[in-house]
């Protein structure tokens, strides 16, 4: 009922999927109706915000990531619904502008106060009217009987035990959880051949309904190639509490069935599956008896993606965040690099760095948003 078809839509949560942090609303957003999100068809721009400094009324988008939304889903002439591949300019660009972002992040703080609980929210802009309607809200199902007066009694840490630098990556794509899963690979091409998944397989597909939920019930971990957070797998995996990744987009062409691999999500928000057993052990913290020194405590942060995960643990901020770790990890980019190409000079890679920029104006927007963003998303009291 609400014509998205040439416009945008999508979902949202009000905290962050990955680790319950609740201090962020997280928006995933595509080109089109909002049934390729929820089925995990299109991998989406993803953006977060900090409520805190949403609820002072300044700018608080703290991340922004560009999705690759290689089709949408609208109306033909005769109102039906079909699929079309998005234009090279869809995919290089944001579906959403800041303040459209803001806009949202808005509703879904008030939705949240309203039902004082997390909440998982679609949403759809019409394009006729230029409005943004809430189709949908319900409840979160992972974190939520966590969060509102209720803490979490224990939280449990896979811990990696050898440089995963020396071990050969096969790819990565989103983290689903913060787990790891190891087994032999079985690709499956759809629920015809769901007799041939045996459990304690990685399960290896394109994309998930709700029919495929007993064979990842079944499954040491799930790589699938399309989806973003907020599509049925990755919800069914958070509750199922099974090691997944998804919107690999080649996972059933790289990976080789039969073949033994570690699919791991411990390392933030970016999933990787490696080759063959990755030596790691399994950590428990009872935060119930987890008294605070007395001795104020601030977080030493090498990687900004693990900073919602260990919000959970007593501290009183962040003492020190490494900006040459963000500048190498998530810009990726040497400043003087785009320096120069912001003044018009040839740079060697130029073209690396020029799909890195996608759906930013320039260089020198790309670098002070990012950074911004990253360096907020370690410091701006992420782990208050």
């Amino acid at each position: 009922m609400v014509r998205s078809d040439r416009a945008t839509s999508g979902v949202m949560f009000t905290l962050d999927t990955q680790s319950g942090n609740d201090n962020v609303i997280m928006i995933n957003a595509i080109f089109g109706l909002g049934e390729n999100i929820v089925g995990g068809r299109v991998n989406p721009d993803e953006f977060f915000v900090f409520k805190p400094t949403l609820q002072a009324n300044k700018s608080a988008i703290i991340k922004r990531q560009l999705g690759s939304k290689e089709m949408k889903m609208i109306y033909d002439d005769k109102l039906k619904t079909l699929n079309v591949s998005t234009t090279l300019n869809e995919r290089a660009r944001f579906t959403l502008n800041d303040d459209e972002v803001m806009t949202l992040a808005r509703y879904a703080l008030t939705i949240e106060e309203h039902y004082a609980m997390a909440m998982d929210i679609e949403w759809a802009k019409d394009t006729a009217e230029g409005e943004f309607y809430i189709v949908q809200a319900r409840p979160e199902t992972v974190y939520s009987r966590q969060l509102h007066g209720k803490k979490i009694q224990s939280i449990k840490k896979y811990i990696i035990k050898e440089d995963t630098s020396k071990r050969k990556q096969l790819l990565s794509g989103l983290a689903i959880g913060e787990k790891i899963g190891f087994g032999v690979v079985k690709v499956i091409a759809n629920l015809s051949e769901a007799s041939r998944f045996n459990a304690g397989e990685v399960l290896v597909t394109d994309i998930t309904d709700p029919d495929w939920e007993p064979l990842m019930k079944k499954a040491a971990a799930v790589v699938t190639n399309k989806g973003g957070r907020t599509c049925h797998a990755a919800i069914v995996a958070r509750e199922i509490g099974v090691s997944t990744i998804v919107g690999t987009s080649n996972a059933m062409q790289v990976l080789q069935e039969g073949s033994e691999v570690t699919v791991c999500c411990a390392e933030g928000e970016t999933g990787y599956v490696y080759q063959g057993q990755i030596d790691f052990e399994i950590e428990s913290i009872d935060l119930q008896d987890l008294q605070e020194p007395k001795t104020k405590l601030f977080m030493n942060v090498g990687n900004p993606e693990q900073a919602f995960g260990l919000a959970a643990i007593p501290n009183q901020g962040v003492g020190l965040a490494r900006m040459e770790f963000i500048i190498n990890n998530h810009i990726k980019a040497h400043p003087m690099a785009l320096y120069d190409m912001q003044q018009g000079r040839y740079v060697k890679g130029s073209e690396k760095i020029e799909q890195l920029m996608q759906g930013f104006a320039d260089p020198l927007s790309f670098f002070c948003r990012q950074a911004l963003s990253r360096h907020r998303y370690d410091c701006c009291r992420v782990l208050s």
